[in-house]
Formats: C-alpha cells, structure tokens, sequence
C-alpha cells in the first residue's frame, strides 16, 4: 500500500481522535486501561508511519477537557500512563527528528505530568522531521473562549484596534497557530462526530472514520487513510471545473 501513495499529494496536517482503546478492552474482558497501555502502541506506529511517508505535523487528541469527568481511578491511570510513556519515549522521538508540543490547558495537569511533557519538549526542541502535537486537557470550545478572551484583553489595553481583528488575527490566538490547519482528520472505532477537537482547524478538513478501534490501528491503516484523502477532490467552495482550469 505505501507503494500507491503519491508523496507530494500529502496532506500537511493529519489530525486523529483516538477513539476505542475502552471498548477494545472491555471486549478482551480487560480494565480500560489496558486498552489505554496497548493504545500507546498505535501512537508509536503512527509516529513512525507519518515520519516515514513525510508528513509534517500530527496532532493526537490525547485526553479532553470531558475526560476529567470520567472515574477517578481511570483518569489517575491515564496521567500515570501520560507520565510513563513520555518519560520513554522522549529520546526516540529525539533520535528519530520528532519534536514535540503540547496543546490544551497544561495548568490543569498534574506537575509531574508538565514537569514530564517541558523536559520532553525541550530535549526534541531542535528537531524539525516532524511535529507531534499532542492536544491533553484540551478542547476546541476552551480554546476559541481564551482566544477570544485573550484579543478582548488587547482591546482593552488599545494593544489592538477592533477594526483589525480577522481570521488570521484570530488564528494567530489559537493553540495551533504555528501549524498550517489540519487537511485529514481521521477517527477510529466507528463514531461519526468530531467531539470537540479542533472545530475552528477542521473546518476545510477531509474526514475519514474507520470502525478500527484504536489498539489495533498500525501504519497500514494511517496509509489507508492517506490513500483515500488522496482520492478526494478538495474543492474549498468552488467547482470542479474551475480546479479543472488553475
């Protein structure tokens, strides 16, 4: 299959809800956070398949603002796991040219959670192969308010003229604004919705929903994906016949 995917057709950004990892488990007459331990694999075998084809930048929609909701003992497991994994994997990614961010409401995490994520940060700080954006405490509602809330405070200060706030003002108060907007958002285990994750960044993005649960998604199912964004025509508004003639 990686023999059939057109290297300059690639999409800049691929944006991935990883979705299933509790079903997946449940279904093994596991706890979620087995599902959780063995969805780390997934991250790993994306990572790798995106640096291999020559994707740019992949954002992961890590844990949610809403996933502070569920028990307890599962969102303890899932920072510990957050802990333990960055705290491994943060010299492959090193070696490999990842370089890592973070986006979302870092000051809700647990410290030893951010003291894990600024040193994994800074240790990969000078790659430049590919960004890895983990979204973790994070939500689209969340960040449009402090978006919003930071340019009002400029406003106020007269740091900014009312008159020029636009899209691209408002995007350059984002949490992704050094990253070109998603082109491929893809969701695993068969939910259709987009679940709060990056709704003013997705709006031109191709969507691609696979009933894989998370677990189990590995390089081939990322090239899948690829492949069918490829087969897409991307027409932001306009009609094939004007593609046709650019």
């Amino acid at each position: 299959m990686l023999d059939l995917i057109d290297k300059l057709k690639l999409p800049k950004h691929v944006a991935i809800i990883m979705d299933g990892n509790g079903r997946w488990a449940k279904e093994r007459g596991k706890d979620r956070l087995f599902g959780h331990q063995q969805g780390v694999i997934s991250v790993r075998e994306v990572v790798e398949g995106s640096a291999e084809i020559g994707i740019k930048n992949i954002t992961l929609y890590a844990f949610s603002t809403e996933n502070w909701n569920r028990p307890e003992s599962e969102v303890n497991g899932l920072m510990e796991l957050l802990v333990s994994t960055i705290r491994k994997e943060a010299e492959t990614l090193k070696k490999n040219g990842v370089r890592l961010f973070v986006i979302g409401d870092m000051a809700s995490l647990p410290p030893n959670c951010v003291e894990e994520l600024n040193e994994a940060m800074q240790v990969t700080e000078h790659n430049n192969r590919l960004n890895l954006i983990l979204a973790l405490s994070y939500s689209s509602k969340w960040e449009i308010c402090n978006a919003t809330s930071r340019i009002a405070q400029k406003v106020k200060n007269n740091e900014l003229d009312l008159a020029d706030i636009n899209e691209d003002t408002f995007k350059q108060h984002l949490t992704t604004a050094n990253f070109p907007d998603p082109e491929l958002m893809i969701r695993t285990s068969g939910e259709h919705r987009i679940s709060n994750f990056l709704l003013y960044q997705l709006a031109y993005a191709e969507l691609y929903f696979t009933p894989t649960h998370w677990p189990d998604f590995r390089k081939e199912n990322l090239f899948e994906a690829i492949l069918n964004y490829q087969n897409r025509e991307r027409r932001f508004g306009k009609i094939s016949e004007q593609l046709k003639q650019a």
